[in-house]
């Protein structure tokens, strides 16, 4: 059958294009055919998608030529009376073989009657009278306000509307009788099944005698049929509706409401002047005087329900509360569609243009849009997106406190482009309810934010409400930030998590301070291992130490967790980085300070710690730069005198270094020192004690920094005696000659006489490299005479330098001195060299002239 009507009407749709007409409308399935010679149609609208009905008169086919007239009675009625309880026109679409009516989206009001069968008695009741009474509203306007006849009241010509409301339809004799040619009265006997509902006297005498009574009259009598068939489907018509026009009998009744029934009896008066008018019916339901036959419309639910929403502006604020109380009681038992097509809107309309309390509103918009399909749920709930726009605090509160039951129905198109916009000026809110309610909406909203709205213009705000002055707004934020961690993109995660849960560590709410521990684990993902030890663990570190017992608990456990997540990881790492052929791979960490001896204890510890920083330090200095620089002066060689004295018992034993032993300061002075002093005692018996250069003491040798350049190339000094080279071990010495002349008698007036005290010979290695490394000097080659097998085998040259004095060692005469002493010390001796050096840099000119 649904492919017989699909087929249908894609046939009327092909068949109406190719007569030219562009339709408003797209024909979709056929719901009926009704008696009135019209066939109804679901549609959609062309412009915007909207669900409508579409009513086919079909001129072609032969049952419908007598019954032209009738359709476009009907079109021009449609259009010309407006009535919210009448039928909606919306567009129409004619040609020469039919005409499209397209109304608002309706069904048979007999499909309607099938589907509350179901029902129970009181609902089934109560949406029946609900209906009479649009009914009534509309047929009172028709026969007052239009002052029109509709003749044609029967469940053919009502339509329901998807909120569930009653429409008023089937205008195919709808006449007026001041009308240039009225159908009723000539042609309302065409209608099918019109005898079954025409009263006593259009029976006896025909349509025509209605043109000079009530327009009422007709109306009347068949509501009063139209009440007893929808209350009593299944009986028979009343027995009034057949001469003689007995009064109905209570035991005809039925289902009818005992309230109902006296009006009942008066809509089948046989009498036209005495039947009761739709109008007198309306008010006397709308009674609120108690009464045997008064008051059913005004004290139906649905009928009260939606006179409050119809008069909801113009209410007072009693009136309106009272309204909202009763939907909020009732709202289980409205009927679903009237409950999302009709009390919905009107809430919209009102929470939007004004009214009651946003507070109150907008929970009862978002319990009643629960039935609402997906597809129409943005079209309920686009007016309420657009409150957030509103400067209203309490709608906004109210908007927020709800989000829950709508967020996850708004697309993020909606949230990015009209929520959030509107939504950010909550975090600067003067009030604080409000800036802590628009934290807890993020946490909803977030899935459907852009990326560079939560990377950047929501960032700064938490960043702004970590320092707000109400304790929970940090606390929420802290916890906000959490929730948002595994959502930000690599880079604001390494920039922004540590700094804001530090900074809730910091806080002086102990919950918040438990907010940034429970967001760190939270976020544990998040960080790479390098940040969970330089940067994480040591910001929760602290707060184990907390005064608060809740904080330190949870300090601990998030220790734990990182530390765990900390020892996987060392071990998946090798042992060493260190790779084969590197220098430094034979470092050995001494001290047994391995992975199989480590240390229990912080003494051992200690001790481990100290013995692999002396032993590795000895071990990195003494291969190169001790055993380079005094390996470089200690060869092992004999001082030989000038006099060719045995010197075997003055030989200098050289010191190893090739296995040291660590750092040992001093360790290797005690042989030295006392070869220097033999030394001294030889050269103090050569001279008789009366050395030139005894009172000349040119350098402090404990001098800090001293400008050595100045002495190595100092002029030497006239002296009265000279000390030979061998003398000091350097390998050279003068040769005797048979004849006692020296061949390098001009040497002996270049060559300075060296005398090196006993005291600064070994003692400082400072002196050590620049007293006996060789220096060079300036020789005329033209002078020399001769040379000793000893000094051609060897050439040392020696500096020209003065012997520096034997001071004493000034160590002992500083050990009691302050810092001011020390630096006047220094001072002086400074002071002393400046001069020595000014008194050397004279003699070198006297000299340089001399030589001229």
């Amino acid at each position: 059958m649904d492919y017989l009507r699909n087929l249908g009407s894609a046939a009327v749709s092909t068949l109406v294009q190719k007569s030219g007409i562009n339709l408003p409308f797209t024909l979709g399935q056929k719901v009926a055919s009704c008696e009135t010679f019209w066939v109804l149609y679901d549609a959609t609208k062309r412009d915007d998608g909207s669900p409508v009905s579409v009513f086919e008169y079909d001129f072609v086919h032969p049952l419908n030529k007598p019954t032209i007239p009738l359709a476009k009675n009907a079109l021009r009625k449609l259009r010309t009376i407006r009535h919210p309880d009448v039928l909606k026109f919306m567009d129409v679409a004619e040609s020469e073989s039919a005409i499209f009516i397209m109304t608002e989206r309706v069904r048979p009001l007999s499909a309607a009657l099938q589907t509350w069968a179901s029902k129970s008695q009181q609902e089934r009741q109560d949406w029946l009278l609900w209906g009479l009474h649009r009914v009534s509203v509309a047929l009172a306007f028709i026969n007052d306000s239009a002052a029109s006849t509709h003749g044609s009241v029967r469940p053919d010509a009502i339509f329901i509307s998807p909120s569930g409301e009653w429409k008023l339809g089937g205008f195919e004799v709808l006449s007026n009788p001041k009308d240039d040619n009225p159908v009723l009265y000539t042609m309302g006997g065409l209608i099918p099944g019109s005898m079954s509902c025409a009263p006593p006297e259009v029976k006896k005498n025909g349509w025509s005698m209605l043109k000079d009574g009530p327009n009422s009259a007709a109306d009347s009598y068949a509501l009063g049929l139209l009440l007893h068939s929808v209350f009593n489907p299944t009986h028979p018509p009343p027995e009034t509706s057949e001469p003689p026009h007995p009064p109905p009998q209570p035991s005809s009744r039925g289902a009818i409401p005992p309230s109902v029934f006296p009006c009942f009896k008066k809509l089948l008066n046989p009498n036209p002047k005495a039947r009761m008018t739709p109008k007198i019916f309306l008010d006397t339901g709308m009674a609120e005087t108690a009464g045997e036959a008064s008051g059913f419309f005004a004290n139906n639910r649905l009928v009260k329900v939606c006179g409050g929403l119809d008069n909801f502006s113009l209410g007072s604020e009693v009136e309106k509360a009272t309204l909202l109380r009763t939907l909020k009681e009732s709202a289980s038992s409205f009927p679903p569609e009237f409950a999302s097509f009709r009390i919905l809107p009107s809430l919209v309309t009102a929470l939007e243009y004004g009214g009651a309390s946003a507070a109150t509103i907008v929970p009862l918009v978002l319990q009643f849009g629960k039935n609402v399909s997906p597809d129409e749920y943005m079209n309920i709930l686009g007016p309420l997106i657009r409150l957030f726009a509103s400067p209203d605090r309490g709608t906004r509160m109210a908007l927020l406190d709800s989000l829950s039951e709508y967020a996850d129905k708004v697309d993020k198109k909606a949230v990015v482009d009209k929520i959030w916009p509107n939504l950010q000026s909550g975090f600067t809110d003067t009030v604080p309810v409000i800036r802590e309610a628009t934290i807890r909406a993020i946490v909803l909203l977030s899935p459907k934010l852009s990326d560079r709205i939560l990377n950047n213009d929501l960032l700064r705000h938490l960043a702004r409400l970590q320092s707000d002055p109400e304790a929970s707004i940090r606390t929420n934020t802290c916890i906000l930030i959490g929730r948002l961690g595994p959502t930000l993109g690599y880079n604001t995660k390494q920039k922004v998590l540590v700094p804001a849960f530090s900074k809730a560590l910091k806080d002086t709410f102990v919950h918040a301070r438990v907010a940034g521990l429970v967001a760190f684990t939270a976020t544990s993902e998040c960080f790479n291992i390098e940040d969970v030890a330089a940067k994480v663990i040591p910001s929760i570190v602290g707060a184990t130490l907390d005064k608060e017992k809740i904080v330190r608990d949870q300090a601990f456990k998030a220790m734990e967790l990182f530390m765990k997540r900390l020892e996987t990881h060392a071990a998946s790492m090798p042992e060493t980085a260190q790779v084969e052929g590197d220098g430094n791979a034979s470092l050995v960490v001494p001290g047994g300070f391995t992975q199989a001896n480590l240390v229990n204890s912080a003494t051992g510890a200690a001790g481990a710690f100290a013995g692999w920083a002396m032993s590795s330090l000895g071990r990195k200095l003494a291969p190169g730069d001790l055993q380079s620089t005094i390996a470089s002066t200690s060869d092992e060689r004999p001082l030989t005198p000038s006099n060719g004295t045995d010197t075997a018992s003055r030989t200098i034993p050289s010191t190893s270094f090739a296995q040291p032993k660590g750092l040992q300061l001093g360790g290797s002075n005690t042989n030295a020192k006392a070869v220097a002093v033999q030394l001294a005692e030889k050269v103090a018996a050569e001279e008789g004690g009366n050395s030139t250069w005894a009172g000349n003491d040119l350098m402090d040798v404990n001098a800090d920094e001293g400008d050595w350049n100045v002495f190595e190339s100092a002029p030497a000094a006239v002296a009265s005696r000279f000390t030979s080279a061998a003398d000091l071990g350097f390998g050279t010495s003068r040769s005797n000659s048979p004849k006692g002349e020296d061949d390098w008698g001009t040497m002996d007036t270049l060559a300075s006489p060296l005398k090196i005290p006993t005291s600064t010979l070994w003692g400082s290695p400072r002196l050590t490299s620049r007293a006996l490394s060789p220096q060079p000097q300036a020789r005329k080659l033209s002078s020399m005479s001769g040379i000793s097998p000893a000094s051609s085998h060897r050439h040392t040259p020696i500096s020209s330098s003065p012997a520096l004095p034997a001071d004493p060692d000034p160590a002992p005469k500083s050990i009691c001195m302050s810092k001011e002493e020390k630096a006047n010390e220094m001072a002086r001796r400074k002071e002393e060299r400046r001069l020595r050096i000014e008194r050397l840099k004279g003699q070198k000119k006297t000299a340089v002239s001399a030589a001229k």
